[in-house]
């Protein structure tokens, strides 16, 4: 288990209250907020925490472990580092950071397609024991090219992210003029020249940029057409024909992200996925839906003997993790929080969080008297 923690932020908020003090605000904005009214965002952790445990203090239990098994790979911890868009963006590094604190405390980074490091950079940084999270295509020939490079650089485990047909409308990022660069509007301006530290590092790490989508967009592309770009490329909505293909396509673990519904659920297994993660896209996509805990329980309950049942959005703590596998979670998967880490203190921030998790997690379990994460289900108190 990790032994890295500072003293100064020994939870999440406090990490989260330094990150915002370190990166411009606008980058800030769009790792913590959400869509429309942010309803969701909120819905997501309150709703989590409505859960409770119960403490069995007299009965004898042996040691605790927080090892746990997916997918035929035993992790240190029953939490992994969820997939976040333009990391480069809110810390210089920060998709090299958090893989690296991964591999190094043996749980699993994923890797998004629209992340500013490259499927063969972050593979070899884990030595291929990465996860990619696939935005579907519309064009079959750039899908089947990204699935070859991940398949090349030993990654195996695939994602598929399906809660993105339509890209949320998050009116922060609007008036932020949010791009990769960032538009440098004279209010952006300010907040880079009021964040030395972060204009510094981006300095010296290099402009960010979509490094595995780089060499299929145009050289010399403009920052509007490069929206266009990336709008007209990644509208490639998910069917059933669509991931039937990616399950033929793909010899490797195949999961699916941003299942909502026992109906989606039902067919990922029938499709012969290997997982699911119960994700509402951490409030950033649908406000008017439900948080991620009620369907979760729902669909571990239903399906969980036939498949992984994972979940990610909302969880910010290790009470949180604990709360989330006891409803039924096999795993599960943080983001916010890790960035936050970063976001506070650079390169020591990856190791920091998963520090922080691992011991809040420890403690719960300790208190409740369980001996292993898939032991939590029997200490939820049921309504």
């Amino acid at each position: 288990m990790s032994e890295y923690i500072n003293p100064n932020y020994p939870d999440i908020p406090y990490l989260r209250d330094k990150a915002k003090k370190r990166i411009p605000r606008f980058a800030f904005e769009y790792l913590d907020g959400g869509c429309n009214a942010e309803i969701n965002l909120k819905r997501n952790t309150d709703e989590i925490r409505e859960v409770k445990l119960l403490p069995y203090y007299l009965r004898d239990y042996p040691e605790i472990s927080l090892e746990t098994e997916l997918f035929g790979k035993t992790y240190s911890a029953p939490f992994g580092i969820s997939p976040i868009g333009l990391q480069g963006m809110i810390w210089p590094g920060a998709s090299e950071i958090l893989a690296q604190a991964a591999f190094e405390e043996n749980i699993p980074f994923i890797l998004s397609t629209v992340a500013t490091a490259s499927i063969e950079r972050i593979a070899e940084i884990t030595e291929g024991n990465a996860w990619f999270q696939l935005y579907h295509p519309v064009e079959g020939s750039l899908r089947d090219d990204l699935l070859k490079r991940a398949a090349d650089a030993g990654i195996k485990t695939l994602v598929i992210l399906a809660d993105v047909p339509s890209f949320g409308y998050r009116s922060k990022e609007i008036k932020n003029g949010l791009a990769i660069p960032p538009r440098m509007s004279l209010s952006n301006i300010a907040q880079i020249m009021s964040r030395p530290n972060w204009a510094l590092s981006t300095l010296m790490h290099g402009q960010p940029e979509f490094k595995t989508l780089k060499p299929y967009i145009p050289e010399g592309m403009s920052l509007r057409h490069l929206g266009l770009f990336m709008n007209k490329t990644f509208n490639g909505r998910l069917n059933e024909e669509r991931i039937k293909t990616l399950r033929d396509k793909w010899q490797g673990n195949l999961v699916l992200k941003g299942v909502a519904t026992e109906e989606d659920a039902e067919k990922a297994i029938t499709h012969g996925f290997d997982g699911m993660i119960i994700s509402n896209h951490g409030g950033r996509q649908l406000d008017c839906g439900e948080s991620t805990i009620h369907p979760m329980s729902r669909i571990a309950a239903k399906y969980g003997d036939q498949t992984t049942i994972m979940m990610d959005s909302g969880i910010r703590t290790g009470p949180d993790i604990a709360n989330t596998m006891a409803s039924g979670a096999h795993f599960s998967f943080l983001g916010r929080s890790f960035m936050y880490g970063v976001g506070a203190l650079g390169k020591k921030g990856g190791r920091h969080t998963i520090g922080i998790l691992k011991k809040q997690l420890l403690q719960v379990m300790q208190q409740v008297c369980c001996s292993n994460t898939r032991d939590l289900p029997n200490h939820l108190l049921k309504p």
